[in-house]
């Protein structure tokens, strides 16, 4: 029997995610006890909401059971997430989601050069070569690097090793990895930027060019997968800066140089971010 055949309607009020009444979709993976967040109203919201954000489960969950789900994505138009301190924000639904159809509205090249403007005006003259070799003028997005596997199995196997901190399942219903951030209102980079939707479009220039994958969230902490990184010294750096103009943080409170940085994740097959 083929694959389609064995896969039964979104169980629940799963179908609540999608807009516009419930979608031709179904799952073959059962899933464990779980329910629907919706966006508390006592939380500074940024839109009328009309449906909750996305569904966790109540316990945790395996990295196997992610696979399995990540694999029928394109089918159940849900993508899971592995869900860090799950009370908060999750279960309390300290979120605020935004319309994903924003996303496409801003440029990765423009927020990164706003972001490296607003550092150049502010930044005292002997902490410029923090970020050398480019110094003041942002360097713009860096080449794509080169696939060295499947991005569904490095996504894959990065779950299995964050699922052992024993984290629970989130589900949102996007079409792509890097739109989850703006569907659930995930608030961890505040401190940063207002607005998730340029962080996502951020992140589907990552999916693009370097098969990134959005993995896991925490309240301030994002994990992502990376089937083609940077694997030379020169394409590190131009990673890097863009790295830092996403989480300055993982800079500033990390290894403190650019070219540090880039050490760090040359050739990694995953990325880790953090926010204040």
């Amino acid at each position: 029997m083929d694959d389609v055949d064995l896969r039964l309607p979104l169980p629940d009020n799963l179908p609540q995610l999608f807009a516009g009444g419930p979608p031709p979709r179904g799952l073959a993976t059962p899933l464990p006890a779980g329910d629907v967040v919706w966006p508390d109203p006592g939380y500074p919201q940024r839109q009328l909401t009309l449906r909750p954000a996305f569904w966790v489960s109540d316990e945790p969950v395996s990295g196997e059971l992610w696979a399995r789900l990540r694999a029928e994505h394109e089918h159940s138009g849900l993508w899971p997430l592995l869900l860090d301190e799950s009370a908060q924000p999750w279960a309390a639904g300290q979120i605020a989601p935004e319309p994903v159809a924003e996303i496409g509205n801003y440029a990765p090249i423009a927020f990164m050069s706003e972001v490296w403007a607003e550092w150049a005006e502010q930044v005292a003259d002997e902490d410029v070569d923090d970020l050398a070799p480019f110094g003041l003028q942002c360097p713009g997005p860096a080449p794509r690097g080169l696939a060295l596997e499947d991005p569904g199995a490095v996504a894959d196997r990065h779950a299995r090793v964050l699922a052992g901190r024993g984290l629970s399942l989130g589900l949102v219903a996007v079409e792509r990895s890097a739109d989850v951030l703006t569907a659930v209102g995930w608030q961890g980079a505040l401190n940063h930027n207002e607005w998730t939707a340029p962080l996502s479009a951020v992140l589907r220039g990552w999916e693009d060019r370097f098969g990134a994958r959005v993995v896991g969230l925490g309240f301030n902490t994002l994990e992502l997968s990376v089937a083609g990184p940077p694997v030379t010294a020169k394409h590190a750096l131009q990673v890097a800066a863009e790295h830092w103009a996403f989480c300055p943080d993982i800079l500033f409170q990390g290894p403190g140089t650019l070219a540090g940085y880039a050490e760090e994740i040359r050739g990694r097959t995953t990325w880790s971010f953090w926010w204040d």
